[in-house]
C-alpha cells in the first residue's frame, strides 16, 4: 500500500481548476493527435499489402509520431507538478497497467525505428507487427484506465493526517469490470476509425481507397460501441445537462465522420472524429472534478480531490507565467510541423530502392 502526505495546500481555487483544466486540455491533445497514429500503427499490417503500401501508411505519421508523444509525457509532467497526491497515487497504485502502456511504447517506437534497418520482407513484416501490437496494447490500456477515471478509483484516508492510499494496491484485475472492458474497446475502435479517416486524408491510390472502405465498416462498429460506452457513463456516474449535451454532440461527430467519409469528404470526416474524441475527453474530466478520478471507499466521497492534493498557491503561480510563455510556442510549432507535411503521399512517391529509409523526418 502506498502512502503519501500532503500538507494542507494554500492554493486558491481558481488556480487549481485552471491547471485541472490545463491537464484536461494536454490529455485532449494527446489522445486526439496520437489517436490517429495509434490507428494508423495498428492499420500497418492490414491495409497495406506491399512494402511500398506499408511506407506509405508508415510515412503518414513519420514525421509527428514521436512529436504526439509529447503530450503524454507533458501531462504527467503537468500531473505531478500541479497535484502530486494525484500522480503519487495513480503511478504507485497502477503501476502494472502504466507499465504496459510503458511496453508498448516501447515496442512501437523500436518498431518505426527500426523496420527500415534491414531489407529483408520478414524483418519488416516483424515490426509492422510490434507497431500494431504496441498501439493496440496502449490504446487498450487508456480505455480501460479511463473507464475506471470515470466510476472512481477506491482511495481510502490513511488515520487523521492527509494520507492517501488506492485500495487495494496494486490496482490491476478490479480494472476489468464490464464497464473498463467496454472502454477498452471503445477507444480501440474510436482510434481505428481516427487513424483510417486519417490515412484518407493523407493518401491517394489504393491506399487511399482501402482507407476509406475501412472507415466505413469500422466507423459503424465505433458508433455502436460509443452509444452503449457514454449512455452508460452518463447513467453510472450522471454530470446533469451537460453530460448528455456531450454525448448528443460525440454522437453527432460519428455520425457525420462515418457520413462524410462516405461522401469523400476525407477532411471534414477526420474532424468529426476529432470534435467526437473532444466531446468525449470533456465529457470524462467532467466527471473527475473535483475528485481526481477517486472515490472513497464504499461509494463515499473521494477524500482526495484537487484542493487538498494540489502544490503550493506560489508554485501554481510560477508555473502558470511559464505555461503562458511556452504553450503558445509548442502549439504554434506543432501548427507549422503539419503544415509542412500536409500533403498527400502515394506509392509513386515511394522510392524503388528496398533499403531506402521508411521514416520521413
Amino acid at each position: 500500500m502506498h502512502l503519501l502526505e500532503i500538507p494542507p495546500t494554500g492554493a486558491p481555487l481558481t488556480l487549481q481548476a485552471l491547471w485541472f483544466i490545463l491537464i484536461a486540455v494536454l490529455w485532449i491533445g494527446y489522445l486526439v493527435l496520437e489517436g490517429f497514429d495509434y490507428g494508423v500503427g495498428m492499420l500497418i499490417p492490414f491495409l497495406g499489402r506491399n512494402e511500398k503500401e506499408k511506407r506509405v501508411i508508415v510515412n503518414t505519421i513519420g514525421p509527428v509520431w514521436d512529436g504526439n508523444e509529447v503530450w503524454l509525457l507533458t501531462a504527467g509532467g503537468a500531473t505531478f507538478a500541479a497535484f502530486p497526491a494525484w500522480y503519487a497515487t495513480l503511478f504507485s497504485g497502477l503501476y502494472l497497467p502504466l507499465f504496459l502502456v510503458l511496453v508498448g511504447l516501447i515496442i512501437r517506437g523500436v518498431a518505426f525505428e527500426y523496420r527500415s534497418k534491414h531489407p529483408e520482407a520478414k524483418w519488416r513484416n516483424a515490426f509492422d507487427w510490434m507497431a500494431s501490437i504496441g498501439s493496440f496494447l496502449v490504446t487498450l490500456v487508456f480505455g480501460v484506465g479511463f473507464a475506471n477515471f470515470i466510476l472512481g478509483l477506491p482511495v481510502a484516508t490513511v488515520g487523521d493526517s492527509h494520507l492517501f492510499a488506492l485500495t487495494p494496491s496494486p490496482y490491476f484485475w478490479q480494472l476489468f469490470s464490464w464497464f473498463g472492458l467496454l472502454g477498452g474497446v471503445t477507444l480501440v475502435a474510436l482510434f481505428l476509425f481516427h487513424g483510417s479517416l486519417y490515412l484518407a486524408l493523407k493518401t491517394k491510390g489504393e491506399v487511399h481507397d482501402r482507407a476509406v472502405a475501412f472507415a466505413g465498416k469500422v466507423g459503424l462498429v465505433a458508433i455502436g460501441l460509443g452509444a452503449i460506452f457514454l449512455v452508460a457513463q452518463n447513467l453510472l456516474h450522471p454530470t446533469g445537462l451537460l453530460g448528455w449535451v456531450l454525448l448528443v454532440l460525440s454522437a453527432a461527430g460519428l455520425a457525420s465522420a462515418w457520413w462524410f467519409n462516405g461522401k469523400g469528404r476525407d477532411g471534414i470526416a477526420f474532424v468529426s472524429t476529432t470534435a467526437t474524441i473532444l466531446f468525449v475527453a470533456v465529457g470524462i474530466f467532467l466527471t473527475m472534478w473535483p475528485g481526481l478520478g477517486f472515490a472513497g471507499v464504499d461509494g463515499a466521497p473521494s477524500p482526495l480531490t484537487a484542493m487538498n492534493g494540489s502544490s503550493s498557491e506560489l508554485t501554481l503561480t510560477l508555473m502558470t507565467v511559464a505555461a503562458g510563455i511556452f504553450v503558445p510556442i509548442v502549439l504554434a510549432y506543432t501548427a507549422w510541423t503539419y503544415t509542412v507535411f500536409r500533403r498527400r503521399i502515394g506509392v509513386q512517391n515511394i522510392p524503388d530502392d528496398a533499403a531506402s529509409p521508411a521514416l520521413a523526418g
